[in-house]
């Protein structure tokens, strides 16, 4: 197992070399771990998941309003039937509450039943058209003036930090080298190798894939292409306590019109409420902070969907930023003769179709000329317990007399224990921050956001962290 966030870069040639580990590249690194391969999976920051895959709206999508017929809605359509079984193998927060497209006015009611059949195209047949009572007897906190609804029962909330954190487990765990605090560089293509500079040496791999996310584009024009431009599309959301969780039982969404997709309600897997998200398309692709704007646009929508949630006590606000294109559909690309592979565009959708999308990278690997070999079985992995469905460590009397550090409760808003905190810090991908360390434990993220288990929080984080570099100055 091989996680390397300082020194120098190994100088053997890989088979494959994957940028970005985001929720797509950590996939196709899994995906590619079920063969002996040589395998590095390349990330500029210090994390795994620290980018787009980090600040989303956690939905598992059935793909049921994708455009018929695209690359995206296959890929989601087959992404969502793999994540669910995966997430239930490896113990990933999910929960399939079902969706509730809500219908405010004539327009968007008359709209129901072309996105119903919209849905069949796609190989969902499981809508159906709710007229107004229907629909408030199953959200009665709704707003008034709801005239129907599209119910949707297959969609679900997922915790997209634990996906990200499973795909990478399980890849370095079959042996791919994880290379954090690596930022690619410059790109030199030979005869039988590609050479990427880094700032800790020069990385050689036979064959490449780009799944840079925001900076798709320009490592795709490194290497003489320039099928899509990304403009970073910024979506802010308002995440309410825990208290607001009893307003919601589905994901509330908007219905689509000619002006856009609009905001959505929906609960989270960890007992929060979560109002957003905005979209709006910038130059900055580090533009992550919120604005006075975009949060009272929220509002302003969220008053007419659910009043009572208004009066609710905001946790936290947060914002990310989506690879959108000037295209409406993925950009995965594929160029043989320098045995290369683009995966760019991947908007919201990708969380539900990563596991596709990996398997789609590799079959297209196959046509660039890599030789993949047998198949394997790799190691199964079973995540932590995050997510509010089922009993968390706190809550386990077993764990609790076989090691009391489970019993030890460090973040009180989040009833996260010491164990799991020391849990995560010795794991397969360790956290490189405390920002990391509270999305594998919800530490930090609660009401108080960290005012009274900051301390506690960070000095097992820094004993951690100087056990560790003790161990690095030893090898």
């Amino acid at each position: 197992m091989t996680v390397t966030t300082t020194g120098d870069l190994p100088g053997e040639v890989y088979d494959v070399a994957i940028i970005g580990a985001g929720v797509v590249g950590t996939a196709i690194a899994r995906e590619l771990a079920r063969h002996r391969l040589r395998i590095a999976l390349v990330e500029a920051s210090d994390d795994v998941g620290n980018g787009t895959s980090k600040a989303n709206t956690a939905i598992l999508h059935t793909g049921f309003d994708a455009t018929p017929g695209t690359l995206e809605a296959r890929l989601v359509r087959e992404g969502y039937q793999r994540l669910t079984a995966y997430a239930a193998e490896t113990g990933i927060p999910l929960e399939p509450l079902g969706a509730l497209l809500v219908a405010w006015d004539a327009e968007q009611l008359a709209a129901l039943p072309s996105l119903a059949e919209k849905a069949v195209r796609n190989g969902y047949d499981e809508t159906s058209i709710l007229d107004a009572d229907a629909v408030y007897a199953r959200e009665p906190h709704l707003g008034p003036g709801a005239l129907g609804a599209l119910e949707v029962p297959g969609e679900s909330i997922i915790c997209p930090w634990t996906t990200t954190l499973a795909y990478a487990t399980q890849a370095v765990r079959a042996g791919v080298a994880l290379h954090l605090n690596c930022p690619a560089g410059a790109i030199t293509t030979g005869e039988d190798h590609h050479e990427i500079a880094t700032p800790r040496g020069v990385l050689r791999t036979r064959h490449l894939v780009n799944a840079a996310g925001l900076y798709s584009d320009e490592i795709n024009r490194r290497l003489g292409h320039g099928e899509f431009t990304v403009t970073p599309r910024r979506g802010q959301l308002i995440v309410f306590d825990k208290f607001a969780r009893g307003l919601v039982d589905h994901i509330l969404l908007p219905v689509p019109t000619a002006l856009g997709k609009g905001v959505l309600v929906a609960p989270t897997v960890y007992g929060n409420v979560m109002l957003g998200p905005t979209a709006e398309d910038l130059d900055d692709k580090t533009a992550t902070g919120s604005s006075a704007d975009g949060l009272a646009s929220l509002r302003e929508k969220g008053a007419r969907i659910m009043p009572e949630l208004l009066a609710e006590e905001v946790t936290a606000v947060y914002a990310g930023l989506r690879a959108a294109t000037e295209h409406g559909d993925y950009q995965i690309h594929a160029d043989p003769g320098r045995r290369y592979v683009a995966v760019g565009g991947i908007r919201s959708t990708g969380l539900t179709a990563s596991m596709a999308i990996a398997a789609h990278v590799a079959e297209l690997l196959t046509e660039c000329g890599l030789d993949p070999g047998p198949e394997r079985e790799i190691e199964p992995v079973r995540m932590p317990t995050i997510g509010e469905a089922f009993p968390r460590p706190y809550q386990r009397a077993d764990l609790i007399a076989a090691d009391p550090a489970y019993g030890t409760v460090v973040c009180h808003c989040e009833r996260v224990t010491r164990g799991e905190i020391r849990d995560a810090l010795t794991a397969t991908v360790p956290p490189g921050s405390l920002e990391g360390l509270r999305r594998r434990t919800r530490a930090l993220g609660g009401r108080c956001q960290g005012f009274f288990c900051g301390a506690a929080v960070r000095a097992q984080f820094d004993a951690a962290t100087a056990a560790q570099d003790r161990t690095e100055a030893r090898r």
